[in-house]
């Protein structure tokens, strides 16, 4: 058994997430951890919502009502989302709470006093006609670099490089179009070139595994030739004070320095919460974190590479007193670094970007209303966009949809099923085996370990079709064998024998394919005669605040856990002889096409 960290981006309150959103970093991390506890493996999978930063202001402004009101709204719409797609979160929370607060003031407090923190004078931008400072995500101008016309004044979305608003090419504001003004502020800086040397030897030790995606170590590796010191404060009065500057209420920590730590923040907040309810120590969180043999992967789509694979890891050395200027790691101890920074590419909307400005969005909510939970988590699976860029159009989820979820897997449910209630009732005894028998059960079984080996690796995509190429299979076994002919009283043991082994495969295939389709899972284990959950679910509690008064301002919030001890094992296990089985119903919806222009005209 080893410890896994499960990390999962955390979505931003901007807004209800789209389909884009969660194939990026939603349903790969589910399938994997899910995947990962079956193998036996002790996993802590977590995540929770990102609220901080000007863009919430923005949008509350439009909005006319405070930040804390719209990141309230909007974390609830997430975490009924997230937990009606069936992520198996251990905690899902949120970067609003007083925990967080303190693990992030912790976290830079140790950076700063090993050296890594650095005060110096820059330009901020300034709104000419308000007053208010404009956040480097909020300016837009020429990149310096490549040239490309759009690029942001934190960063350039076509080379990927690091950026500051004052290096852009005719700056201008992206909310009225003004050009900023650009005066003097002070700012805390993460020493980047002091951790270069640890960050590089780490991304060398990681490319050496030969486990990371080719494009995620590439583009870190090449990032680092480039790096420079990286404000990590803020003028801004929404967000995380900044310790030693108290008395300064418009300056607070960068929202991307707090986010990237709300993995370690909602391990201690899992443990603490553990702690109280199961009396367990509220240290646990350190078996993932200070354990060298725990792993950690963490999930994300390929705009958030940066984050992962140089600013978190930058401040996990900071912290643990790793880079060139030493340093001694604070209360938290020495922290691990990533294992693997798994990071996909976009699903697009057709040929466009996913843009809820221009209405080309699907949001997981009216998605999860109109075709269920297991449909996307099939498409995403399947279709995503594991190592390219993938296209979703209404006609391909339709077409597989129905040619490969109904008529494939669901059809092989539906008839095994359909004949075991209508010959018997009951799953039947096996008689004598026959070759054709032995050679279906032995591909089934066989299943285990490849498809498995696919999803250890994040291949999801060939995890997936190896799946259903074992129930093509099954399929196949069925239309040679011919149950359905067998109608005489002579052949009545022999047909018991082969829906045996029908069955048999069937539950075996529900196995493997029970990360991805969980919910389904739960019905094909019900249809065959199962009792209890066999795939363990999320759900939604109301928690109260563990630190009410650090500055926070909550009393009481939403969270998504769960209890996965009685996740199954990855393995096949035998069917029950005499487990009842009554006439099936549909474990997945065919959709008529006419949807697709439905959903077009939408």
């Amino acid at each position: 058994m080893t410890r896994v960290l499960s990390a999962v981006a955390w979505p931003y309150t901007n807004g209800p997430r789209h389909i884009g959103h969660v194939a990026g970093f939603g349903v790969p991390s589910d399938v994997f951890s899910r995947y990962m506890r079956m193998a036996g493996h002790d996993v802590l999978m977590v995540s929770g919502t990102d609220e901080h930063g000007t863009p919430i202001l923005v949008l509350a402004d439009n909005e006319g009502v405070p930040a804390r009101e719209l990141v309230d709204k909007y974390n609830q719409v997430i975490v009924d989302d997230l937990c009606g797609l069936g992520l198996s979160y251990d905690l899902f929370t949120r970067t609003t709470t007083g925990n967080h607060y303190s693990v992030v003031q912790e976290m830079f407090e140790t950076c700063r006093r090993n050296g890594y923190m650095v005060e110096e004078t820059t330009k901020t931008a300034i709104s000419p006609s308000t007053g208010r400072t404009l956040p480097d995500r909020y300016i837009e101008g020429k990149c310096p670099i490549c040239g490309y016309a759009e690029a942001r004044g934190d960063q350039c979305d076509n080379c990927g490089n690091q950026l500051d608003a004052t290096d852009l090419i005719d700056p201008r504001s992206k909310i009225n179009g003004e050009t900023p003004e650009f005066r003097d502020t002070q700012h805390w800086f993460l020493d980047l070139p002091a951790l270069a040397d640890a960050l590089g030897e780490w991304l060398d030790q990681r490319e050496a595994t030969g486990l990371w995606r080719p494009n995620v170590i590439r583009f870190s590796q090449n990032i680092l030739k480039e790096i420079r010191p990286r404000a990590m404060t803020r003028d801004i009065d929404w967000g995380i004070p900044v310790p030693g500057w108290e008395d300064q209420p418009t300056k607070r920590l960068y929202v991307w320095f707090d986010a990237v730590i709300g993995y370690l923040s909602a391990s201690i907040e899992w443990a603490r919460r553990l702690a109280e309810t199961e009396g367990t120590s509220p240290d646990k969180w350190r078996e993932w974190w200070n354990d060298a043999d725990a792993e950690s992967y963490y999930f994300m789509g390929k705009d958030n590479i940066v984050f992962h694979s140089q600013i978190w890891p930058a401040e996990l050395l900071a912290y643990n007193g790793a880079g060139d200027k030493g340093g001694e790691p604070g209360t938290f101890g020495v922290l691990n670094l990533p294992t693997e920074v798994v990071s996909s590419e976009f699903l697009t909307f057709g040929d466009s970007q996913f843009s809820t400005s221009r209405g080309n969005v699907i949001y997981v909510g009216d998605f999860l209303a109109r075709y269920g939970a297991d449909a996307l988590r099939y498409y995403i699976c399947a279709a995503g966009p594991e190592t390219s860029d993938a296209a979703f159009t209404w006609a391909d989820f339709v077409t597989r949809n129905n040619s490969e979820l109904v008529a494939g897997w669901g059809n092989l449910v539906n008839r095994t099923a359909t004949m075991i209630a209508k010959s018997f009732g009951e799953i039947p005894t096996a008689g004598p085996l026959e070759e054709v028998d032995e050679k279906v059960l032995t591909a089934v079984r066989e299943g285990f370990a490849t498809v498995g080996d696919l999803i250890e690796k994040h291949r999801l995509r060939a995890a997936i079709a190896e799946a259903m190429r074992v129930v093509g299979e099954v399929n196949k076994y069925l239309t040679v064998t011919e149950p359905y002919k067998m109608k005489d009283e002579s052949q009545r043991e022999r047909l018991g024998t082969v829906l045996h082994v029908a069955a048999q495969c069937v539950s075996d295939c529900n196995t493997l394919l029970s990360p991805f389709l969980p919910h389904a899972a739960n019905q094909v284990h019900a249809t065959l005669g199962g009792e209890g959950v066999f795939m363990p679910m999320p759900r939604i509690e109301q928690v109260q605040e563990l630190e009410p008064d650090n500055g926070a301002g909550h009393t009481s919030y939403s969270i998504i856990t769960g209890e996965y001890a009685t996740t199954p094992a990855w393995e096949s296990r035998p069917i029950l002889v005499g487990a009842k089985v009554g006439k099936p119903t549909p474990v997945f919806t065919k959709l008529d096409p006419s949807i697709i222009e439905e959903e077009l005209s939408r």
